[in-house]
C-alpha cells in the first residue's frame, strides 16, 4: 500500500469531473462540521470559499489553540552542502547553475552549531543538495555526531533515502524528516526534473512512508507553491498528510507552506500564489487536519508571518540563512533562495511574545 494509489484514485476523479462548482450554502455546511472529508477540503480551496475566510480563520484559530495552545516552536536551517546532481529547473542548487559549490567540514559544522546554539535554539534542520558521492550517509553521520552536542532535535531535509538508510540516520540521532514533493502533478514533475535521481516521482512520494516505517518521530511534507496549480497541490498535500496520520498514528505529521522565492537561475513560477491565496490554503488545511503542525519559514515577509501566527501556524524558522556556512563564513556565495524575513532569533522571540504567544525553543529530548 502506498499513497500513490490514493493519489491516482483522486486524480482520476478530478480529471473526469473537471473543476467542480461550489456554492456558499455548501461552504457554510462544511464550516459547521466537526470533521471534514477530502472533498470538503477541495471545496474550502475553491473560489466559493474566498468570501468565508474570516469564518474559516476564526475556526482555525480555535482548533489550533485547542490542539497546540498559544505556542510557536522555533527552529533554524543549517545548510551543510550545495553540491547537487539534479537539474531541478526551479532550484538555485541546480547542477547547471554556475554557483560556487561548498561543503562544510565537521569542524566548520561545529562553528555553525556554536553560533546557532548561542541563540538558545534546540531544534535544527540540516539540508544538502543531492550529491551522494560527497554528502553521503557517512558524511551526514559525522555531522550529526557534532550537532548532537548542541541540539536536542535534529531534522533532515535532504535527498530521498531507502528505508534502511533512514534507520541509519535515526540511529545516529535524527528524529524528524522534512521533504517536499515539490508538485503532486506527476507530468509536470517530470518536466521540472529532467535529469538526476530526483526524477523518480514515486520514489520521492513514498519517502515519508519509508521514514515512518523506519521509526522517525516526526515527518513534515509540502508542495512548493507556485510550481503547479496551487489548488490541486494543496489538495493532495492535505490528502497525503491525512494518509500518513491514519497509517502511522505514532508519527507526528506536519505541513509546510513554502512559496517560490527568487533564486539563482531563470525559472519563473507558472502559478504565482498571492497572500490571500496562501491564507486560504493554510486555513483549509488547518480545518481539514486540526492535529497537524503547520510550519511557516522565512520565505515569507515579517508582517505576513506575524499575522498568520493566530491563524494556524505552530512552527516557525528564525535567524535563517540558505547559504552553506552562512553564519560563520564570508558571504561570497549564493543561497538556495532569497529569504524574506531576516529577523534574528531574539527578535522573533520578542515578537511572538508580544502577540501573546509562547516561543518554544525545545519540545523534544532524546532518551
Amino acid at each position: 500500500m502506498s499513497f500513490y494509489e490514493t493519489y491516482q484514485t483522486f486524480r482520476q476523479i478530478l480529471e473526469q469531473a473537471g473543476k467542480a462548482s461550489h456554492g456558499p450554502d455548501q461552504i457554510q455546511r462544511i464550516l459547521q462540521q466537526s470533521t471534514l472529508k477530502p472533498w470538503d477540503l477541495y471545496a474550502l480551496l475553491s473560489p466559493a470559499a474566498a468570501p468565508f475566510l474570516e469564518q474559516m480563520a476564526q475556526k482555525a484559530h480555535r482548533l489550533t489553540v485547542q490542539h497546540f495552545g498559544r505556542t510557536i516552536l522555533l527552529y533554524t536551517p543549517l545548510y551543510l552542502s550545495n553540491y547537487c546532481t539534479n537539474f531541478c529547473r526551479y532550484c538555485g542548487f541546480n547542477a547547471e547553475n554556475p554557483i560556487p559549490r561548498k561543503q562544510l567540514s565537521p569542524a566548520e559544522v561545529e562553528k555553525e552549531a556554536q553560533a546557532i546554539a548561542e541563540t538558545g535554539l534546540k531544534h535544527i534542520l540540516i539540508l544538502t543538495g543531492d550529491a551522494r558521492q560527497l554528502a553521503g550517509l557517512d558524511y551526514l553521520k559525522s555531522c550529526i555526531a557534532v550537532l548532537r552536542r548542541y541540539f536536542t532535535s535534529i531534522g533532515i531535509e535532504i535527498y530521498a533515502l531507502e528505508t534502511g538508510e533512514y534507520r541509519e540516520l535515526i540511529a545516529a540521532g535524527v528524529d524528524s524528516l522534512t521533504i517536499y514533493q515539490e508538485t503532486y502533478d506527476e507530468s509536470l514533475y517530470q518536466e521540472l526534473h529532467p535529469q538526476g535521481p530526483k526524477k523518480d516521482y514515486c520514489f520521492r512520494l513514498d519517502a515519508p512512508e519509508r521514514a515512518c516505517r523506519s521509526g522517525i518521530r516526526s515527518v513534515n511534507i509540502a508542495a512548493l507553491l507556485g510550481l503547479g496549480d496551487w489548488r490541486t497541490d494543496a489538495f493532495f498535500t492535505g490528502l497525503h498528510a491525512d494518509y500518513l496520520q491514519r497509517t502511522f498514528p505514532e508519527v507526528e505529521v506536519g505541513l509546510s507552506l513554502p512559496r517560490m522565492r527568487a533564486h539563482a537561475g531563470a525559472y519563473q513560477p507558472l502559478y504565482p500564489v498571492k497572500d490571500a491565496v496562501l491564507v486560504q490554503i493554510m486555513l483549509a488545511l488547518r480545518l481539514y487536519l486540526p492535529r497537524a503542525g503547520i510550519a511557516l519559514s522565512t520565505r515569507e515577509q515579517a508582517g505576513l508571518r506575524d499575522n498568520l501566527i493566530r491563524l494556524g501556524v505552530t512552527k516557525m524558522s528564525a535567524g535563517s540563512t540558505t547559504r552553506v556556512g552562512g553564519r560563520t563564513q564570508a558571504h561570497d556565495d549564493v543561497g538556495q533562495f532569497e529569504i524574506a524575513d531576516e529577523r534574528s532569533v531574539a527578535e522573533m522571540q520578542a515578537r511572538i511574545q508580544g502577540l501573546g504567544y509562547q516561543p518554544v525553543f525545545k519540545d523534544w529530548q532524546p532518551i
